[in-house]
């Protein structure tokens, strides 16, 4: 697996593997809520904040980590392959690049909060609403640094 910048030309992946990922971990979300998200994820973050993308051997992408500075935005990867570091092998490239980094998670996600849990991210606070105003309460997330 290679971690390389993201191209235009991976819009149309990133959002599957978003759509997958999300339909596969947050089962809080229903399907309007996944329509509300699914047009601002690849009209507006994609092309907005700083992508990595995890690509195999084939150069196919199977995650995706997005970043405004040391803030981690969004981190998804294909469900299919889950469990296999895709996820840590983003952040650690992220961490060597950008230093400590800070993650809002949903709390009704409670398989991502372990994950950053042992990506060394600490609780640091928490808030009622996500970013869009939408009643998705978050956990604040930072690694020591």
């Amino acid at each position: 697996m290679n971690i390389r910048a993201y191209e235009a030309g991976d819009n149309a992946r990133l959002v599957d593997i978003w759509v997958a990922a999300v339909r596969a971990t947050h089962h809080f979300l229903n399907e309007d809520d996944i329509q509300f998200f699914l047009p601002q994820l690849r009209d507006q973050y994609l092309p907005a904040l700083e992508v990595f993308v995890a690509v195999d051997q084939t150069g196919q992408p199977t995650g995706f980590a997005g970043f405004s500075q040391s803030k981690l935005e969004m981190l998804f990867v294909d469900p299919r392959r889950h469990g296999s570091s895709i996820g840590r092998r983003l952040i650690d490239h992220a961490v060597a690049l950008k230093g400590p980094l800070e993650v809002d998670v949903n709390e009704q996600n409670p398989g991502a909060i372990a994950f950053y849990g042992k990506c060394g991210f600490m609780p640091m606070g928490r808030s009622e609403l996500d970013g869009s105003g939408k009643p998705f309460p978050l956990i604040h997330m930072a690694q020591p640094g």
